[in-house]
């Protein structure tokens, strides 16, 4: 068994997140404080560390892990050559840019999340380098350990915190953000609008974060030395894979289709995923105290009551989505790989119920989305006017 502890972040990130947050310089001056310990994380943490000393698992370098890994980056080089140099009819090009589509999406759910956090391998090296395929892909592996790791698993649906439930005034994904007449019929629109997350994460949201030195309302540092580095040669890497490359052997105008059909399929694929575990009807929207900005829980027990798990017996989804299906598992435990989730699962439940804190779960993925659908639409109607 690994002698590092469960919880945390990938050693360069681990001095922010902790249990609870630490406050550092990405939080706002009103800072968010969890309650004290009731003791629920502790009791957690020792029998998921039994489980590993009585099974004697890796939490990480996990054989199937790297396996998977191979496996899906198969996928991607088989989708992108044939789509580049086989293509010759239009379907053909469809099919091979969805088949693309889903295949990036994969080493976003399985490579780079799991790596990002440190739960792929003990080894920093090499959860840095597929930490990196997000750079690959035309994100920010950067930008996404600030957002993700730290402000969404420290803030989990947190409005003013949480910058995952901010769609600038374009969707309303919190009872305590501002409501726009035209979110009354968000629950049509912003399936569509999913399909341009990833085009707005390449050309607009990575460059806005760095260059303003924040996200959302939180101050980050900005990039420097290696990091700086590999997010540009990041940018130039997938700009010249998605449209340089292409454009010798194709003409111009279907480049572009065919990369907004990826980025479609990409987008759609990837915020669908994330809002089942967050923006559904079963999870929690918990504010501060406007005097104090304490919090009625302790960080753990937050994170079960705004998590959702789903489809938690669906190995298809389970393997497609890298156990994002089992939502509260990681972000309770975040630097264990994903393909443990199933059996830690077990023991979440158990504790949940030893300390009567309610966890929630859809049964299958079409129910989740279900749910995501009625959120969006209560999200999107008027508050109700209390009586008297």
């Amino acid at each position: 068994m690994d002698d590092d502890p469960p919880f945390g972040e990938i050693p360069d990130m681990s001095d922010v997140v902790l249990d609870p947050p630490k406050q550092t310089e990405s939080t706002n001056p009103q800072s968010v404080k969890f309650s004290k310990n009731e003791g629920f994380m502790s009791t957690l943490r020792a029998r998921v560390d039994e489980y590993f000393d009585r099974t004697g698992q890796p939490q990480r370098d996990v054989a199937k892990m790297y396996v998977k890994t191979a496996t899906i980056l198969l996928w991607v080089a088989a989708s992108y050559v044939l789509l580049v140099f086989g293509a010759s009819a239009w379907w053909q090009a469809g099919l091979l840019a969805v088949s693309l589509g889903l295949a990036l999406s994969a080493v976003g759910f399985n490579i780079q999340h799991d790596a990002s956090h440190g739960a792929f391998s003990r080894f920093p090296l090499i959860n840095r380098l597929l930490a990196m395929t997000l750079d690959c892909l035309g994100g920010s592996s950067y930008v996404w350990k600030w957002k993700h790791n730290v402000l969404h698993h420290s803030y989990t649906n947190i409005a003013g915190h949480d910058d995952d439930i901010e769609l600038g005034g374009m969707g309303r994904l919190s009872p305590d953000l501002p409501r726009h007449g035209f979110h009354r019929f968000q629950h049509w629109y912003l399936w569509f609008l999913y399909g341009f997350i990833a085009v707005k994460w390449q050309w607009f949201d990575d460059f806005r974060n760095i260059a303003e030195g924040k996200i959302g309302s939180h101050k980050i540092p900005r990039p420097k030395g290696w990091d700086m580095a590999i997010f540009v040669l990041g940018k130039i890497f997938f700009f010249g894979m998605a449209f340089v490359l292409p454009m010798v052997f194709h003409k111009w105008y279907v480049v572009l289709g065919v990369y907004a059909t990826v980025s479609f399929v990409q987008g759609v694929v990837l915020a669908v995923v994330f809002q089942l575990a967050h923006c559904v009807d079963e999870a929690k929207f918990l504010m501060p105290e406007p005097e104090t900005g304490k919090m009625e829980h302790e960080w753990a027990i937050h994170q079960v009551l705004t998590t959702v798990d789903f489809a938690r017996k669906s190995k298809v989804v389970g393997w497609y989505t890298g156990g994002l299906n089992f939502q509260i598992e990681h972000h309770l435990f975040p630097r264990i790989s994903h393909v443990h989730y199933p059996a830690v699962s077990e023991i979440v439940e158990e504790t949940c119920r030893e300390f009567n804190v309610p966890y929630a779960a859809n049964e299958t993925f079409g129910s989740a989305v279900a749910s995501h659908y009625r959120f969006l639409k209560r999200m999107g109607q008027p508050d109700p006017v209390a009586a008297g």
